[in-house]
This record gives structure tokens, C-alpha cells and sequence, in this order.
């Protein structure tokens, strides 16, 4: 039997020299560029502190969520009211039996980096950990900004409704202390989805903050501009637009669109017609793609989610809770008709493509291709890094290889962390770790034949792809 290796050792998933090599001389110091995640800006404004590592770790991830419900426990233990040490004690439990699963990496990657405990996470050890991370809790040097300092984090973009006031992005601007740059998100899918119980209230809600009373598409695009001025205003240049339901592409039609909107508010959501729904998304995805260019904005495009599958639960607890799965696979060539629509009209932006099914890669990875521009050095169409389900040891790797099988992996744009933690920044270490094996075990296998580029490659996937691309 061979020697095992040690686990997370200062080489851990680097499998060959070259590996290793890049990964200590050209990737593991580079600052995080953390371009899409969820995490609140309020907390890091009033520089939270946390009172255990059940509100650090478990408060909100859906991520943990599940895999502690598909282990059988009880939703006491999860979402209910059991005592914090009591659903610490809980993921502690399945914690050994998630073999294979990110989480056994990131939990214990993230005891390490900030807790510099090496214990591994189980019932017997659950009760020192949770005391050994109470103690560094309660210490100044675990608040909120001063896990992102020592994080190296140098810029944060997070997720925001165009009618939030934006408020705490600017209160974290004014501190002088705290260099890493926290940019707002526009995030506009509330008033897209046309089909949501909800509607009329969400636009009452954007006429409010606007000060113009919305009555037609008209009026409901001059509110848009009004808060992408507001968004630009307080440094925001990214987008990020979720498309769950509906197809993706029908040629937009204004009157349908119209149709579909004074129905939309009559009715709170209730429009009976796909064929109006996806008019009106067509006109509003063409409508925001035509402001984000002549902006210089970057639009994300997340896409292929399942959501909400269980109804019961969804009832429960509302959305974000971990009942969300894979869809099915995207029809490319709506896709494909979508992004042409918006280049035939010039109001194609740069763009970044995020298909959470692992089988529309390839398709992704190829179409991008087909609408490439010149963007100051780098492309304009992007595939995103794998992502939610697909951000695995195994899934991070398919889709680099794919991506690189059929694109320019040299200007590949790297990790986010798409997280509401702030202990998750060890997710770009797992990235990273992950990029120099794939570009190491190419090197060693006599696949690539430049040392030196490879080494800038990997540098500019961990960090300088991502500057350059986003401006920041």
C-alpha cells in the first residue's frame, strides 16, 4: 500500500510537482476578487460580531441545510428552534459522513484558516470546538471586516434590489480603516418575473423609492434608469439577473409586453399567457442589456435553477432554504437567439454566462464564441465558473476542462464564492488548489510546454482575469 497523504497538508489536492509549484509561487498569496455572493452588507458595515459558530456557520447556508436534512435529521435541528449547540451538534454528527462531499473540505479548510484548530468535526469532538470557536469569537479580531482583512479580500460585489437604499454600501465607503471595497450588485429579477404572487406590491414598492408613479412600461423603464443611475452613483457596474422559468427568447413584442404588465398589476402576478410573460422578459432583458452596455456594466446571467421544488416546505419556510435543485437543460438555441437579439440591436454587454446544469457546459462553453467582441484585451462573453451544485472537486474540474477544450482558458475569470458567509473566502484556496492540479497535471503530462505562461495563467485566473474584466 502506498503512503497516504495527510490531510489538508500544505499541499493538499496537488498532485505533482508542478502543481505544487504553482500553486505556492504564482496562486496562494494573490488578494480575492469575490465578484458575485449574498453576503449582507449591514453586517459588514456595523462590522458584526458573531455569538457562536451556529450563527457563523449555520444562520443561513442552505448549502449545510441540506446536507444535514439528507442525512435525516430533524428541521429542529436545522431551520427550527432548537438551542444553537444543539444544530451545531447536529452538523457535527453528519459531518464524518459527507466523505466526497465540498462541505467535509470547506468546513475543515475554514477550522484551520481562522480557528487554527486541526481537529476534524464530529460528535466527540463537537463540544472543544464549539468552545475553542466561542473564545475566537469573542475576540475584536473575529468581527466582520476583520475576517475579510485577514482573508486578503480586496474587493466584494453583493447582491442587491434595485429599491434597496444602498445605505450600507455607503457607510463602508466612508471608513477610511477598512480598505477592501464592497460594490452594490443590481439584481432586478423581482421586477422581471411578471408571474410572482407579489408583483403589484414589489412595483408599488420601486414607484416609492423612485418617486415616479408606474403606470405603463414606460414609466416603469424611466424608474429603472432612474435607480441605475442611483446603483452607478454608489459604484455599482455589475448586474446579475436569475432566469428560472421561462424560455428564454421570444422576439420581444411591445404590445404583448404592455398587455402583459397591466395584467401583472391588476391581478398581483396572474398572467395567464407564457407567450406575454416571455414578451414582456424579452423586453426587459433587452432593455437592461441595452443600458449595461452604453454604461460599460457587466451582465451575469445565472440560469437553468429549479426552484422552490418542494411546495410543502416552500410554504414552510420560504425561498432560500435549500429546496432549490438542478433543471433541466437549457435550449441553447433560445439562448443562442437571446444573445442575439441583444447584439443586433447594440445592446449586447460584456457577459457572463452560468448554466447550473453540468450538461449545458460544453453548449456554453461553445456559444460564447460566438459572439466574442474585443473588450479591452479581454473577451466579451464569459462562461462562469461552475457554480451552487457544480462548485466540487469533480464538477470544478470537468467544467475548467470543458471550458478549456472549446475556449481561451487563459482568460478564464476564476472563483466567487456566491456565499452569505464570511468564513467562505476559503472556497477560492479550494479553486485555487484545484486550477494548479488541473494546469499542473498538464505540465507533468507533457500537454503544455511553457512553464512560465502557465504560471501567468494560473495567476490571472486566481486574480488578474477578474480585475481587468470588471474594472475594479
Amino acid at each position: 500500500m502506498s503512503e497516504k497523504k495527510s490531510f489538508l497538508s500544505e499541499d493538499f489536492l496537488l498532485d505533482s510537482d508542478a502543481a505544487k509549484w504553482l500553486y505556492h509561487n504564482a496562486s496562494e498569496n494573490l488578494p480575492i476578487i469575490d465578484y458575485h455572493c449574498h453576503v449582507p452588507p449591514k453586517d459588514i458595515a456595523e462590522d458584526k460580531k458573531y455569538s457562536n459558530i451556529t450563527e457563523l456557520w449555520l444562520g443561513g447556508d442552505h448549502y449545510k441545510w441540506r446536507a444535514i436534512r439528507s442525512a435525516g435529521v430533524d428541521e429542529k435541528y436545522i431551520t427550527g428552534d432548537a438551542a444553537d449547540y444543539e444544530k451545531f451538534r447536529a452538523y457535527a454528527r453528519v459531518m464524518p459522513r459527507l466523505i466526497g462531499n465540498p462541505l467535509y473540505h470547506w468546513t475543515h479548510l475554514e477550522l484551520r484558516r481562522y480557528f487554527d484548530c486541526d481537529l476534524l468535526l464530529s460528535e466527540k469532538t463537537c463540544d472543544e470546538i464549539w468552545h475553542l470557536t466561542a473564545e475566537a469569537l469573542a475576540r475584536d479580531d473575529f468581527s466582520v471586516k476583520n475576517i475579510i482583512r485577514r482573508s486578503n479580500v480586496e474587493v466584494i460585489c453583493t447582491t442587491d434590489d434595485p429599491v434597496d437604499s444602498l445605505e450600507y454600501h455607503r457607510a463602508i465607503a466612508a471608513d477610511d480603516s477598512f480598505k477592501t471595497k464592497v460594490y452594490p450588485a443590481f439584481r432586478p429579477d423581482k421586477g422581471i418575473n411578471i408571474e410572482a404572487k407579489g408583483y403589484r406590491g414589489y412595483i408599488s414598492r420601486l414607484s416609492e423609492v423612485s418617486g415616479v408613479k408606474i403606470k405603463n412600461l414606460e414609466s416603469l423603464f424611466e424608474v429603472y434608469i432612474r435607480r441605475l443611475d442611483f446603483f452607478e452613483q454608489n459604484g455599482c457596474s455589475v448586474a446579475d439577473h436569475g432566469l428560472d422559468i421561462y424560455p428564454f427568447f421570444v422576439k420581444p413584442n411591445a404590445y404583448l409586453a404592455e398587455n402583459a404588465f397591466q395584467e401583472a398589476i391588476e391581478n398581483d402576478g396572474n398572467v395567464t399567457s407564457p407567450e406575454k410573460i416571455a414578451a414582456f422578459k424579452g423586453e426587459m432583458l433587452r432593455f437592461f442589456g441595452h443600458e449595461y452596455r452604453r454604461r460599460g456594466w457587466v451582465m451575469q446571467i445565472h440560469f437553468g435553477v429549479l426552484r422552490n421544488a418542494n411546495s410543502v416546505m416552500y410554504k414552510k419556510l420560504g425561498p432560500d432554504t435549500g429546496f432549490d435543485t438542478i433543471g433541466t437543460t437549457v435550449k441553447i438555441d433560445d439562448l443562442a437567439k437571446l444573445l442575439d437579439m441583444l447584439s443586433s440591436s447594440d445592446s449586447l454587454p460584456r457577459t457572463i454566462l452560468y448554466p447550473i446544469n453540468p450538461s449545458d457546459n460544453a453548449a456554453v462553453a461553445a456559444l460564447i464564441g460566438s459572439f466574442q467582441t474585443s473588450s479591452d484585451s479581454m473577451p466579451q462573453m464569459m462562461q462562469g465558473s461552475a457554480w451552487w451544485f457544480n462548485d466540487t472537486l469533480h464538477g470544478m474540474k470537468k467544467q475548467m476542462t470543458t471550458l478549456a477544450s472549446l475556449s481561451v482558458f487563459g482568460s478564464f475569470l476564476g472563483m466567487l464564492t456566491d456565499s452569505r458567509s464570511f468564513t467562505s473566502y476559503t472556497r477560492h484556496e479550494y479553486f485555487r488548489r484545484i486550477l494548479c492540479s488541473l494546469v499542473g497535471g498538464w505540465l507533468e503530462g507533457g500537454l503544455y510546454g511553457d512553464e512560465d505562461i502557465a504560471a501567468e495563467i494560473v495567476r490571472d485566473i486566481s486574480y488578474y482575469n477578474a480585475k481587468r474584466y470588471f474594472g475594479f
